[in-house]
């Protein structure tokens, strides 16, 4: 079953728009204001009043941003990554080295709470 579409009214650099669609209110008007704070920012930046002008600048910002985006995400973020898995495999070997007395482990003694960080 199809979602039943409703109409928004959201304005965008000055100008009233009024959008159907089947997401929520509150999500449409996030939209519109991304686009709006975007469209001020290539303003003033920009050296043109002309709001289509401005408009399209604003779009190809958006798709860069989301580009940009798509990229890292499918080659993933090694820097993020790679510094997660180091912290993680530190913790593991505070973790893993110590019995709860503060005694060094030995391979197969490790006790349940050393193991879950006790």
């Amino acid at each position: 079953m199809k979602k039943q579409t409703q109409a928004t009214q959201v304005e965008i650099y000055g100008q009233t728009y009024s959008v159907r669609a089947a997401a929520d209110a509150e999500y449409i008007n996030d939209l519109a204001a991304f686009v709006d704070r975007k469209m001020r920012e290539v303003a003033q930046e920009a050296a043109t009043v002309d709001a289509t002008k401005i408009a399209i600048l604003a779009a190809l910002n958006i798709a860069d941003d989301y580009y940009q985006y798509r990229v890292r995400l499918s080659e993933g973020d090694p820097g993020r990554v790679a510094k997660r898995a180091t912290r993680l495999v530190e913790r593991l070997d505070e973790i893993l080295g110590k019995t709860p007395g503060g005694v060094p482990a030995k391979a197969g003694e490790e006790s349940i709470g050393a193991l879950r960080g006790a």
